[in-house]
C-alpha cells in the first residue's frame, strides 16, 4: 500500500511515517505544506491520503474539496484530533473516505487503512453516535428501511449492533466465536437487505433505529 501524508505537525508526521513503514506501508512522502501534498497526491497516485484537518495555511478540508473537484480517485481520509460534528459531516460529504482519530490504536489505523483499500468507508468507532445524530437531525430515514430491518436475522441484528460500535470483522469474530469469513457473509447479507453500500452507513441506521446504544462523546 502507498500512503501519502499531509500533516503540519511535523513530531507527528514524521513519527507515523515510521510507524507505517514499520508496518510495511510505502510512505510515498510526509508534508506539511498542503499545496506540496496537492502536487504530489497529483502526480503519484497514491492508494490513500492521511490529511489533518486543521492546518495553518489551508484547511484539510480546502485540500480535499481541491483534490475532488479534479476527480482524483484517490481515497482520502482525514485523521485528526477534531470531534466536531461539523467537521465530520462536512468532510464526508465533501468525498472523504475516511474520519479518524489521531489518537487511535496503530492495529485500528492499519485495519482502517486496508477498509478503504478495499473500497469502504470507515469512520473511528468513537464518532459513530455523532453521525448518527448528525444524519437523524438533517433528514429522516426513507420508510423503506425500517422494514428491512425487521428482515435481519438475530444474527445479523447482533452483527449489525457490533458495526454500530465500529468493530472490524476480525473482533466481531472474536467476540462472537465464529469465523471471519462468516463474519463477512453476514455483513454483505445486511448491506444488501438495508439497500446501502458500506459499513459506515449500516452502522448510522442501527443508531437511529436504536437497535444499537449511541456512542457517547469523550474529550482526552
Amino acid at each position: 500500500m502507498r500512503v501519502l501524508l499531509i500533516d503540519d505537525h511535523a513530531l507527528f508526521r514524521i513519527g507515523l511515517r515510521e510507524l507505517l513503514e514499520r508496518r510495511g506501508v510505502q510512505v510515498i512522502d510526509a508534508v506539511g505544506d498542503c499545496r506540496r501534498g496537492i502536487a504530489l497526491a497529483r502526480s503519484t497516485h497514491p492508494d490513500v491520503v492521511l490529511l489533518d484537518m486543521r492546518m495553518p495555511d489551508m484547511s484539510g478540508l480546502t485540500v480535499l474539496c481541491e483534490l475532488r473537484a479534479e476527480d482524483t480517485r484517490t481515497p482520502v481520509v482525514m485523521l485528526t484530533t477534531s470531534r466536531d460534528e461539523k467537521d465530520v459531516v462536512d468532510a464526508l460529504q465533501c468525498g472523504a473516505r475516511g474520519y479518524l482519530l489521531k489518537d487511535m490504536e496503530p492495529d485500528e489505523l492499519m485495519e482502517a487503512l486496508a477498509a478503504v483499500a478495499r473500497g469502504e468507508t470507515v469512520v473511528a468507532k468513537e464518532l459513530t453516535g455523532v453521525l448518527a445524530k448528525a444524519v437523524q437531525g438533517d433528514r429522516s430515514l426513507p420508510p423503506a428501511r425500517a422494514p428491512a430491518l425487521a428482515e435481519l436475522t438475530p444474527r445479523e441484528r447482533e452483527i449489525l449492533c457490533h458495526l454500530a460500535e465500529g468493530q472490524s470483522n476480525k473482533v466481531i469474530a472474536r467476540n462472537l466465536g465464529i469465523s471471519d469469513g462468516t463474519v463477512k457473509l453476514h455483513v454483505k447479507a445486511i448491506l444488501r437487505k438495508l439497500a446501502v453500500h458500506s459499513r459506515v452507513e449500516a452502522a448510522v441506521i442501527a443508531v437511529e433505529q436504536n437497535i444499537a446504544p449511541r456512542t457517547s462523546n469523550h474529550s482526552d
